[in-house]
C-alpha cells in the first residue's frame, strides 16, 4: 500500500494576463491614468516667477532651505500644520470615498494600479492580448522570438521605471539643472541612489509583483471593512438573476437557466485574477472592468446590462422581490458619508482661513537660560533673548523691535545703536537681543515680569508679537 501524497501547503504564483476590454469604466481608467501620470511627470517642469531671489519652479520641496513651494504658496518649517492638515484631508477623503464607493482609490488612482495598468498596456502592445501572452508564458523553449519579445518588454519597463524615479527627484531640486547634472555625472549621490531605488521598485512592483502588492503588502484591504457598510456601493454579481448558469445552445438560452452563460469574460479581464461571481473578496479593487466585460456579453445575447454592476447589499432583498434598486444618491448621501464630508470640509476651510490670514512676517523668542539674568555694575538687571525674525517677502525689509508690558523695561539689539534690523528677503535672521530693567524698577517680591515682544515691518506696517517673561530679583 503506497503512502498518501503529502498535502501541498504552498502553490507557486500563476501570473495573471488580463484580457483587453472596452467600456465606460475602462475608458475612465485610461483618462485617470493619463491625467495622473501627466501631472506626475510634467509638474516639476512648470515654471513660476517668484522674483530674483527665489526659485522659479512651480512645485518644489527645497530640503536644503527647508521650504515647500506650491505655485504662489510658500510653506515654511514653522507652518508644517498646513502639511499635516492636507494629510488629514487625504485620510478623510479616503474614508469618504471608501464608505461611498468601496475601494475606488485602489481601482483607479492608486500608484500601484496606475503603473501596473501602464506596464500591462506595454506588455499587450509587445506580446499581444491575453491568449498570445498565455501561449508565450507556457512556451518552455526560449527561442529567438520569445527572447526578443521579453527583452523588448523588460527594456521598455525599465525605461518607464527610470523615468518614474527620475521624475521624483526633480521635485526636490531645480529640474532643468538637476537633469544636466544627472547626465554629466555631477549630481549628488543621493539623487542617483533615489533614482536607482525607485527604478527597481517600480520595475518589480509594476512588472512582476502586480496584484501581489495589493493582496499581501498593502494594509488597506484589511482596513477597508471598517469604512464600509451594507449601503456602500461596490462591484457585485446579481446571483439571483444569473443563476443557474448555462451555455448558449444554437445561439439561444435555456429558459430554465439564468442570464450568466459562464463565458468567463469577467474573470479573464480581472487584473486580480478573481471571479466576482463568488461574492465579495478581499482581493477585489473595484476597478469595474468585469462590469464592462459582462455588459458587452449581455448586449450580444440580448439580455439587460448590469448582471455585474456597482450595487449595495441592501439592494439584494428588494431586487430579489422584483423591486428596482435604490437611487445612487441614497447610497452616497447617508450619515456616515455626510459626517466624513463635513469633517473634510471643516479641515479644508480651516486651512484656507489660516492661509489667507497669515502674515508675511513672524518671530520666535527663546530666552537664554544660562545665566537666567545678569546684574550689571550699575544695579540694572539684564536678560538675553535669541530672536529669529522671519521675512517671508521677496525683498529686504526693515524690522523694528519693541516691547510692551512694563514701561521700565527697554530693549537693546547686540551690535546695533537702533532698534531697527534689516532682514534679507525670504530669510529667518537670528538676532541677539537684551532687555534691561533699571536698578530698583523690579519689585523685590517679584522675580518674573511678563511682557510682549513686538516686531513691525516698517515698509508695510505688518506686525507680529510673542509673549515671554523677564527674570530677576529686585533690591
Amino acid at each position: 500500500m503506497s503512502q498518501a501524497e503529502p498535502e501541498q501547503l504552498y502553490a507557486a504564483r500563476e501570473p495573471i494576463f488580463p484580457k483587453k476590454v472596452y467600456g465606460n469604466f475602462r475608458n475612465l481608467k485610461w483618462v485617470i491614468m493619463i491625467v495622473t501620470l501627466g501631472i506626475y511627470y510634467v509638474t516639476p517642469w512648470i515654471r513660476w516667477d517668484r522674483g530674483p531671489s527665489l526659485p522659479d519652479q512651480a512645485v518644489l520641496l527645497d530640503m536644503a532651505n527647508r521650504r515647500f513651494y506650491f505655485f504662489w504658496i510658500e510653506i515654511w518649517p514653522h507652518e508644517f500644520y498646513f502639511i499635516a492638515g492636507l494629510l488629514v484631508m487625504a485620510g478623510l477623503g479616503l474614508f469618504l470615498f471608501t464608505s461611498a464607493l468601496g475601494r475606488v482609490w485602489c481601482g483607479y488612482t492608486c500608484p500601484q494600479t496606475v503603473w501596473t495598468d501602464l506596464f500591462i498596456l506595454v506588455e499587450r502592445w509587445i506580446e499581444g492580448d491575453r491568449n498570445a501572452r498565455l501561449r508565450l508564458h507556457r512556451q518552455k523553449k526560449w527561442d529567438f522570438r520569445k527572447a526578443r519579445l521579453r527583452l523588448t518588454k523588460w527594456v521598455t519597463w525599465l525605461l518607464i521605471a527610470m523615468a518614474t524615479g527620475g521624475a521624483w527627484v526633480f521635485y526636490f531640486a531645480d529640474a532643468p539643472t538637476l537633469l544636466v547634472d544627472l547626465f554629466t555625472l555631477n549630481a549628488h549621490p543621493i539623487a542617483y541612489t533615489t533614482i536607482a531605488i525607485l527604478t527597481g521598485t517600480t520595475f518589480l512592483f509594476g512588472g512582476f509583483a502586480r496584484e501581489q502588492i495589493c493582496i499581501y503588502a498593502c494594509p488597506w484591504p484589511r482596513i477597508q471593512a471598517a469604512m464600509m457598510d451594507e449601503d456602500t456601493l461596490t462591484v457585485g454579481y446579481r446571483e439571483w438573476r444569473g443563476e443557474p448558469r448555462g451555455k448558449l445552445r444554437k445561439g439561444k438560452l435555456d429558459p430554465e437557466q439564468g442570464d450568466c452563460i459562464d463565458c468567463m469574460a469577467c474573470v479573464n479581464v480581472c487584473p486580480m485574477g478573481i471571479d466576482i461571481r463568488n461574492g465579495q473578496q478581499m482581493e477585489c479593487i473595484t476597478c469595474a472592468l468585469c462590469i464592462d466585460a459582462c455588459d458587452e456579453v449581455m448586449e450580444k445575447i440580448g439580455k439587460p446590462r448590469g448582471l455585474i454592476d456597482y450595487m449595495a447589499f441592501t439592494d439584494e432583498e428588494g431586487e430579489r422581490a422584483g423591486k428596482p434598486p435604490k437611487p445612487i444618491w441614497k447610497h452616497v448621501f447617508r450619515p456616515r458619508t455626510v459626517l466624513y464630508t463635513g469633517l473634510w470640509s471643516l479641515v479644508g476651510v480651516g486651512l484656507l482661513v489660516a492661509l489667507f490670514i497669515r502674515t508675511d512676517i513672524d518671530m520666535t523668542v527663546a530666552p537664554v537660560r544660562n545665566p537666567t539674568y545678569v546684574t550689571m555694575s550699575d544695579g540694572s538687571i539684564r536678560n538675553t533673548y535669541e530672536i529669529k525674525l522671519r521675512n517671508m517677502h521677496g525683498e529686504e525689509r526693515p524690522f523694528v523691535l519693541s516691547l510692551t508690558g512694563d514701561p521700565a523695561l527697554r530693549v537693546e539689539i547686540e551690535g546695533a545703536d537702533t532698534q531697527t534690523v534689516m532682514v534679507p528677503a525670504d530669510t529667518a535672521l537670528p538676532v541677539r537681543t537684551y532687555v534691561v530693567a533699571p536698578s530698583g524698577s523690579v519689585p523685590a517680591e517679584s522675580d518674573r515680569v511678563e511682557f510682549r515682544f513686538w516686531v513691525e515691518d516698517a515698509t508695510s506696517g505688518e506686525r507680529a508679537f510673542k509673549d515671554t517673561v523677564f527674570n530677576g530679583k529686585g533690591d
